[in-house]
């Protein structure tokens, strides 16, 4: 398969984005995959079992970030 990569950056509330994550676990729990609707286009896809999980975290004077990676 080649390679597709979607990537988005925006700002949103933090409850927003709260609801994001939310979905996201909803999904990966109940239904083993994960959607993304881009441009009017869905994408449903299969995730297994077992994957492999990073986090990361940078806090600085002026700025933080959470990075959650999921991968297999």
């Amino acid at each position: 398969m080649d390679l597709m990569e979607i990537s988005e950056k925006r700002k949103m509330g933090r409850e927003e984005t709260a609801k994001l994550l939310h979905r996201l676990a909803d999904s990966l729990a109940r239904h083993n995959e994960v959607e993304f609707t881009r441009n009017g286009k869905s994408f449903h896809i299969h995730v297994p079992n077992q994957v492999t999980v990073e986090v990361e975290l940078e806090v600085e004077s002026d700025e933080s970030s959470i990075e959650i990676e999921i991968s297999w």
